[in-house]
């Protein structure tokens, strides 16, 4: 199968799935799992999930910088695992348990929810251009990669690490 049939298959599937996931997210979100204990102990995991996720991201762009294609291979596919983790972890945690109110003041309050806006805006975002930036390099298009990865890091890196700063302003005020 040439490239340019193994782009379209896979666009379909980027489409489904940057649309499914949200959907699923969204309502997997209210829908609450009776009867079982609180995962209260995934917040700082999945955190940490994410602090490993803007580590990798920019190890990859290391790598690609320095030439060493297989290890930033490695890195990004390591960096889309951990994202995967990532969103298991957070929707299993919202399932068993009930969200928690950010209870700062004043400044610190506006800016909160600034962060945690935009964070949970670009992490749907994110999904197509993730997908299709590793689908053109596992497709070995290279110049169209290379174009879209460079609007897919800085965002898939502002949303690992705001999924961190996230964490740390709200974990006071988890029960």
């Amino acid at each position: 199968m040439n490239n340019q049939l193994q782009e379209k298959k896979y666009k379909k599937i980027i489409t489904i799935l940057s649309i499914a996931i949200p959907v699923a997210v969204a309502a997997l979100f209210v829908i609450k799992i009776p009867n079982v204990e609180p995962l209260r102990f995934l917040p700082p995991i999945y955190a940490s999930i994410n602090a490993l996720t803007a580590v990798l991201l920019v190890t990859a762009v290391v790598a690609i910088k320095k030439g060493n294609k297989k290890l930033h291979e490695q890195l990004n596919t390591t960096a889309i695992i951990c994202s995967v983790l990532f969103l298991v972890l957070y929707v299993a945690y919202h399932m068993t348990s009930d969200s928690t109110k950010f209870g700062g003041e004043g400044i610190v309050k506006y800016i909160y929810y600034f962060i945690l806006f935009t964070h949970i805006l670009l992490s749907i975002i994110i999904i197509p251009f993730v997908l299709i930036t590793f689908m053109r390099a596992r497709l070995g298009n290279f110049p169209e990669h290379k174009k879209i990865a460079k609007i897919t890091f800085p965002l898939w890196l502002y949303v690992a690490v705001t999924g961190v700063i996230v964490y740390l302003m709200i974990s006071p005020y988890y029960i």
